[in-house]
């Protein structure tokens, strides 16, 4: 399927907006994909009324996964979800040929779209960044969504980059994960206006929809689905202050949900739920503290899911 195929049957400002989810990967105790857990959290998320789910990408603990389950898991995630909410794949890679090759494998799987997140480790330059994106780009009909998270992989997709990027027929959007809300004016003037921002800060999801984004692509939407997409319809109707009340609520969530590194503490929240069965991370990633499953407890009561 093209890219103008695409965009003719599906309206991408109608699906990346509002509250997606960054998923996790339920896992059993041997650390494989527990599916009766993954079939809950999907559709947990289709009752919710997510807009999306992104399925391995950073929070989905893609960087543990070996290739073939990284796609399995996708797969399945997919045949669960059976058209009732659409599914991005992270397909990123610190290698350009990787991250072609994993787009590729899912050309015809029914995704809507690839999340992909800047080559981390490397710290290429701003016209290496353009050619990365670029070569994936034109190796795929598949929408592109770009992924920016400098604290996390140690470069920074500059909005000037964005813009150039912005060019290319099949990308999309942007998932600016920097928490700096000074960018969201800053990329808006360098792109055209069908693309789509989405932010990766869920503290701040209302100023940005404020400031002209789309919505979120959302950790804490793992434990509070229902509470995340109340707020984003609020802030895109310009109800601003009862999104806001509403996000005062979440506030000590969506900090806590970072005490430890992330996937750890919304797993960990996941599992406190009864979302998923069992609470297991692959090393280097370990179980979260006492101290932090406490935290966790204090903000899941303020905000109303326990």
């Amino acid at each position: 399927m093209g890219v103008v195929m695409c965009k003719t049957k599906i309206n991408y400002k109608k699906i990346l907006i509002g509250s997606i989810v960054a998923m996790i990967t339920p896992m059993d105790s041997n650390g494989l994909l527990d599916q009766k857990s993954l079939k809950k959290l999907v559709d947990y998320h289709v009752v919710s009324g997510t807009s999306a789910i992104v399925s391995v990408g950073t929070t989905g603990e893609a960087a543990t996964l070996n290739y073939k389950e990284h796609i399995d898991i996708v797969r399945a995630t997919l045949e669960i979800a059976s058209g009732r909410i659409p599914i991005i794949a992270g397909t990123g890679s610190n290698s350009t040929a990787e991250a072609i090759l994993l787009t590729n494998d899912l050309e015809n799987s029914g995704i809507v779209a690839c999340l992909t997140v800047t080559p981390y480790y490397n710290k290429p330059s701003q016209e290496g960044l353009y050619q990365h994106f670029k070569a994936i780009s034109e190796n795929t009909d598949l929408p592109q969504i770009l992924y920016n998270v400098p604290l996390r992989t140690g470069c920074d997709l500059l909005p000037e980059t964005i813009g150039r990027l912005a060019l290319l027929s099949n990308i999309i959007a942007i998932k600016e994960a920097t928490g700096n809300l000074v960018r969201v004016n800053q990329i808006k003037e360098l792109v055209n206006h069908n693309f789509i921002l989405l932010t990766g800060h869920d503290a701040t999801v209302v100023d940005f929809i404020q400031l002209g984004g789309q919505g979120v692509i959302s950790v804490t939407s793992n434990v509070a689905a229902t509470q995340m997409v109340t707020m984003c319809n609020l802030a895109l109707t310009g109800q601003y202050a009862k999104a806001y009340e509403l996000n005062k609520i979440l506030m000590r969530l969506h900090n806590q949900l970072f005490i430890e590194p992330n996937p750890t503490p919304v797993k960990w929240g996941c599992y406190r739920l009864g979302l998923i069965s069992d609470y297991t991370l692959r090393l280097p990633m370990i179980p979260l503290t006492e101290f932090g499953q406490k935290k966790i407890e204090e903000a899941l009561k303020i905000a109303r899911l326990l």
